[in-house]
């Protein structure tokens, strides 16, 4: 491809990421969220002069999707142009240009805008194999997360870091703000309950970057045989996790805006249980329900939205819901998981023996939650239960931070 043929291809990106109404990638929506975007952040990406001299001459392969963008560039195209040997793209879940709705199948083929080897790095294949590294020399991680452990971004770093580690190649990480870094809350993980929702002895919310994240793996000995990754952290300039920060670009197909991904952290835990958060609809992680609940002020019929979400719970049949989405406030002033949310839906719930199904016990990292609800077990005395290894896990996380509170 020529210099001026590939310059044109960038117009074109630019025009697709400001103007396509159907795509995963577009902005994130406008549903007057309490958040505004901190001023004056510059993220690791930006940063192109801290790691453009050190690939020059280097294979490298790619980890990114849909938000990995340098003003409205992708960082892959601005790789290109500056004559970087990208080898591969690495695809999380939902894809590499975030085409995937949540669950789908990531598909390992050729990236159609830039004729770059797509690896997928979801369904079977979540981790790099060494074939998969033979030919790199650095990794490239640069993926918006939203601070939440069983927000898969965070695991598909542990692989990598982990693969990485194995066969000896450099992992560079291009720090993002965490949009729901100003609070610390939930279960830590009882490590008897690992998965790929929860990789981690981390809390539900966690109040690390992924560039924090990197340092405190690497430093408590988390990756598999404790086995340590050689990796450097492009730092953001004027983040602190204070800040709210307004994400340019949607994360996930299912986390539109503001409200929902500040809801996330509690509506999630309704996919552990016979209870709809919206997916099919125009609300996803703003609303939770279920049939002929009489508690619910909004009516909705869930059904598949393509490329957003396949088969989703209640297909097709009519719902009654509770609308949270004014109630997002809340997180910011309380600055917490909304247990009683979760204890008021299990009570209105009219069989209780069918309210729970076995994946909340993943999602939560622990059995002793869904008990606690079971037996009545009130939501001070919850939250009780969880202070002893939320004060353990800061005390730790407090030798990794690389920005203030």
């Amino acid at each position: 491809m020529t210099i001026d043929r590939y310059f044109l291809m960038l117009i074109l990106l630019l025009f697709l990421n400001t103007s396509c109404s159907g795509s995963a990638t577009k902005s994130i929506s406008n549903q007057q969220e309490p958040a505004t975007e901190a001023s004056g952040i510059i993220t690791g990406a930006e940063q192109t002069e801290a790691y453009l001299k050190r690939l020059s001459g280097k294979a490298v392969a790619v980890v990114a999707n849909q938000t990995s963008l340098i003003k409205g560039v992708h960082l892959v195209d601005t790789l290109v142009a500056a004559k970087i040997l990208i080898k591969k793209v690495f695809a999380p879940e939902h894809g590499f240009r975030g085409e995937a709705g949540p669950g789908d199948k990531v598909v390992s083929g050729k990236d159609a805008l830039t004729g770059l080897p797509v690896v997928s790095l979801y369904g079977s294949h979540k981790k790099p194999t060494s074939s998969d590294l033979t030919d790199v020399d650095y990794v490239i991680f640069d993926i918006q997360d939203v601070g939440v452990r069983f927000y898969t971004y965070i695991s598909t770093l542990h692989l990598v870091m982990e693969a990485c580690a194995e066969n000896k190649v450099q992992l560079i990480v291009l720090d993002r703000p965490n949009p729901n870094g100003f609070y610390i809350d939930g279960p830590v993980l009882d490590t008897a309950f690992k998965s790929f929702v929860g990789i981690a002895p981390i809390p539900v919310v966690h109040g690390l970057t992924l560039g924090e994240y990197a340092m405190m793996a690497n430093g408590e000995g988390w990756l598999k045989d404790a086995i340590k990754c050689e990796v450097s952290v492009v730092k953001m300039k004027g983040y602190s996790h204070s800040m709210l920060y307004e994400l340019p670009v949607r994360p996930s197909p299912n986390l539109p805006g503001m409200r929902s991904i500040y809801l996330y952290p509690t509506l999630c835990f309704f996919e552990g249980a016979n209870v709809s958060v919206g997916r099919g609809t125009d609300k996803p992680f703003e609303i939770a329900g279920y049939p002929d609940f009489v508690g619910g002020d909004l009516g909705y019929t869930p059904k598949e939205i393509a490329g957003v979400i396949k088969d989703p719970p209640y297909e097709g049949v009519a719902c009654r819901f509770i609308d949270f989405g004014a109630k997002s406030k809340l997180i910011l002033t309380q600055k917490k998981l909304m247990v009683d949310w979760l204890i008021s839906m299990y009570e209105s719930f009219p069989d209780k023996d069918k309210f729970f199904i076995k994946f909340f016990d993943t999602l939560a990292g622990t059995d002793k939650l869904r008990n606690q609800i079971i037996n009545h077990v009130g939501e001070a005395a919850i939250r009780k239960s969880w202070q002893e290894d939320l004060d353990r896990y800061k005390t730790k996380r407090s030798n990794y931070m690389l920005y203030a509170d």
